[in-house]
């Protein structure tokens, strides 16, 4: 099996080309061991992109457990630049779990135009892990909890036993959400996220990231468009198309190359 590792932000995957490669019934038993990161390569998920039209893919997407996932933006902007040097696109369509999204390249940096999000709920005070939080669930492809916070050691903390307990509060519909934890501090939001299907921290959660932003917008906490700092220090940048929370967005940030492999047979087998 041939791929490549590239990251958005750090968070970091591997695609596959589902014209080459084996068929996307085959993958969810081998995703666990490609993403393991002492057994396998390390990844925080896997993509299939295939082409089936005119700069038209299809993108599929697992998480690092194996999980199907409906959708990942920082997984669909590093599909965008997988297609772009493998096919020569700039512009594209990639038709994804959350719908068509379009996307453009430009060398590493690629911006992608979401739709708006499919729910979008009121705040809600929730208890867990002893403490008292106020959250704003909204579905930007996947379900997203949106936290904010005034930790002085917001990048330090841990996010344990707080996040898993929030990512699987019974107050939530079923399945839980990613839970993305925010605070506001020179003209920027900085994000910290913990993702189901990888059970833990990842550097960026790209979707996460435009939950939050529209929450930003739409309290006033900064005028559009957002700039997010994600945990690996990489810049999100994210622009409403409309009246927030509940309005179409664009998600532009880099997509990095990280590497092309040859998974070797025993890993597979």
């Amino acid at each position: 099996m041939r791929a490549s590792k590239l990251h958005g932000a750090g968070n970091d995957f591997l695609l596959l080309d589902g014209s080459l490669e084996p068929p996307e019934e085959r993958l969810p038993g081998l995703v666990a061991r490609l993403c393991h990161r002492r057994l396998g390569v390390g990844a925080d998920g896997v993509l299939l992109v295939t082409p089936c039209g005119d700069h038209e893919a299809r993108v599929a997407y697992w998480n690092s457990d194996g999980s199907l996932a409906t959708f990942c933006a920082n997984g669909t902007r590093c599909a965008a630049r997988f297609a772009s040097l493998r096919w020569g696109w700039a512009d594209m369509r990639l038709h994804t779990g959350f719908g068509t999204v379009p996307a453009r390249v430009d060398a590493r940096e690629v911006e992608l135009a979401l739709p708006a999000p499919a729910a979008v709920h009121p705040w809600q005070e929730l208890l867990a892990a002893g403490e008292k939080v106020r959250a704003r669930y909204l579905v930007v492809g996947v379900p997203h909890l949106v936290v904010p916070v005034r930790w002085p050691d917001f990048g330090d903390r841990s996010l344990g036993p707080l996040a898993p307990a929030l990512r699987a509060h019974p107050d939530l519909p079923p399945g839980g959400a990613n839970v993305t934890f925010v605070r506001v501090g020179e003209g920027a939001l900085h994000a910290r996220s913990f993702e189901r299907g990888v059970e833990g921290e990842t550097l960026s959660c790209g979707s996460g990231d435009v939950a939050s932003a529209l929450v930003a917008v739409a309290e006033g906490w900064l005028d559009p468009p957002i700039r997010v700092i994600t945990a690996s220090g990489r810049e999100l940048l994210v622009t409403p198309d409309g009246m927030a929370p509940s309005c179409p967005v664009r998600l532009a940030g880099p997509a990095e190359w990280v590497a092309d492999l040859d998974i070797a047979p025993e890993l597979l087998a």
